[in-house]
């Protein structure tokens, strides 16, 4: 896949969709009866790169202050949804053990990961900021856990929703109607090209996690080193 421009074609059908306000607001983001959880490896981009994502975000929120911002501690870019969120799902329903294992075996060939955080795109429902692993070390990761998990009968919908092939991070959410929208595209185009910075990626974190995963409603199964 060229990323790049995967990127950029979305980011050019969002933000006509925008524009025209045909954008989407998420409904269940504010909902207290909002059960979804699921099973995640993520990894966390280092507090240099998350305080230069949150001076963009402040920056937005000018404009558009009854948005969604993700905090610093929510920030995170998914490596692979191993189970994608559903209502209902619980730790107690898998067998936690199995899946470390298989996540330890295979990130322990893994080499080096560094990730180019590196201007935004969006979608009609959110922002994103544009992530680029430098080498192949992040897809390698995925094809791995792929042929793992295929072979296994535990739990898992990877690749069933569409396949991750991108190192995005969702930043914005809209969560209400826009009060400027030509003016949160012209923002939004300001920023496009904007460098957030690059860094090493030295450990992945497997998460019981809800939609957003939110601090109050995450749980850190495991952490595994790598590189």
């Amino acid at each position: 896949m060229d990323l790049n421009k995967h990127y950029n074609n979305l980011y050019i059908e969002s933000i006509k969709k925008i524009a025209d306000n045909n954008y989407e607001i998420d409904k269940m983001i504010d909902s207290a009866n909002d059960n979804r959880f699921g099973l995640s490896l993520v990894l966390r981009p280092p507090s240099r790169i998350k305080e230069n994502i949150s001076a963009f975000l402040n920056d937005i929120k000018q404009i558009e202050p009854g948005q969604y911002y993700y905090p610093e501690s929510d920030m995170h870019i998914t490596v692979l949804s191993i189970i994608s969120c559903y209502d209902g799902f619980s730790l107690s329903n898998i067998d936690v053990p199995a899946y470390t294992k298989i996540i330890t075996e295979v990130l322990s060939k893994t080499k080096s990961l560094a990730i180019s955080v590196n201007g935004i795109t969006a979608s009609p429902s959110c922002v994103m900021i544009r992530g680029f692993a430098e080498n192949d070390s992040l897809n390698d990761i995925r094809k791995k856990l792929r042929e793992a998990f295929s072979g296994k009968t535990l739990e898992n919908t990877i690749d069933k929703r569409y396949k991750l092939q991108t190192a995005h991070s969702t930043v914005i959410r809209f969560r209400n109607p826009l009060l400027n929208a030509e003016g949160l595209v012209k923002k939004l185009e300001y920023y496009k090209n904007l460098d957030f910075g690059t860094f090493e990626v030295d450990s992945l974190e497997l998460l019981f996690n809800d939609w957003y995963l939110r601090k109050n409603k995450t749980k850190k199964i495991e952490s595994f080193k790598i590189g």
